[in-house]
């Protein structure tokens, strides 16, 4: 699967990922009066404006792009109705094929973490039969209880040649308090980029590992130290937009060879037609809008890297 990521990226010279993390305050009026009309304003309404809401937005650029990273959280404070609009909306992706990130940010041992992994990248066994229940390409994964909480997921990866990504580095403010600690005179994000450049040589593609890193774009000198603790292992970069990060800060984060990254966007894309910049779509049109935030992230980000070499 990462070799088919890295090939959609080269084929659409678009290393990004929109991020699917709809919130009810994005989605137009006239999707939330259709699906409150026929479900009321209901979990299972709220799910219904969510699909429709993410359909249309992959319908208008699932052709720009490799891939999708739908946060799972923002389906399942709707319950079990919005976690079928997480699966629908995941196999909705790969009908469109595209290379869906599920975002759920596990992290557990033993057979905790084996039945996340199975959850949502590997098989269940029910009977004589067997079930993907999620069936992501790959999941993001806290790394916090260390070794053990990773393997499962390794395990499972490998049976089925899907991926993971790492939390190294994240985007947020308080990152640091955690992150940045010093220990032994390094911060704690370089020794955990090293354990996933360790549990990446064992579980490799053609080029690039299976197991990946989470390192925000608003820290863009420690993601041009981590590219280097991890020359084998794809970076999902998340904070592009909306949080601060733009194409400039994003060079250091790939190889030499323009992949070794991808970029995400979430709420910069899905919530585009909210900016003054591409008003002139409307709320009818926004999924119009999404795609044209598409090409300028692109644009942006290609620039840099050729400005950059």
């Amino acid at each position: 699967m990462i070799q088919k990521l890295a090939d959609k990226i080269k084929k659409t010279h678009a290393p990004i990922c929109v991020g699917l993390d709809p919130m009810l305050n994005y989605i137009p009026e006239h999707i939330l009066k259709k699906a409150f009309a026929e479900y009321g304003e209901t979990l299972e309404g709220a799910a219904e404006a969510i699909w429709q809401y993410n359909k249309g937005i992959i319908d208008a650029t699932y052709d720009l792009i490799p891939s999708v990273k739908p946060q799972i959280a923002m389906y399942e404070q709707f319950g079990i109705e919005g976690l079928n609009a997480f699966k629908k909306t995941v196999d909705y992706c790969h009908e469109k094929d595209l290379i869906v990130i599920g975002d759920v940010k596990r992290g557990d041992i033993g057979s905790t973490s084996a039945a996340y992994a199975t959850g949502h990248l590997g098989k269940v066994t029910v009977g004589s039969k067997t079930y993907a229940a999620f069936d992501e390409d790959f999941a993001t994964v806290n790394p916090y209880l260390g070794t053990d909480g990773i393997k499962p997921f390794i395990d499972v990866c490998k049976e089925e040649k899907k991926g993971i990504f790492i939390l190294v580095k994240t985007s947020n403010p308080s990152s640091g308090e955690f992150q940045d600690r010093l220990i032994d005179g390094r911060p704690l994000y370089e020794w955990v980029g090293e354990k996933v450049a360790e549990w990446g040589a064992d579980h490799m593609g053609d080029t690039y590992s299976y197991v990946g890193a989470v390192v925000g774009a608003t820290y863009p000198e420690m993601g041009k130290v981590l590219r280097k603790v991890m020359p084998k292992s794809f970076i999902l970069v998340p904070g592009y937009g909306a949080q601060g990060g733009k194409g400039a800060d994003l060079v250091h984060f790939f190889n030499e060879d323009g992949l070794g990254a991808v970029v995400n966007s979430s709420r910069g894309i899905i919530a585009a037609y909210k900016q003054e910049k591409y008003a002139k779509f409307g709320s009818e049109n926004y999924a119009d809008a999404s795609r044209a935030a598409v090409e300028d992230m692109i644009a942006d980000i290609d620039g840099a890297l050729n400005a950059a070499k």
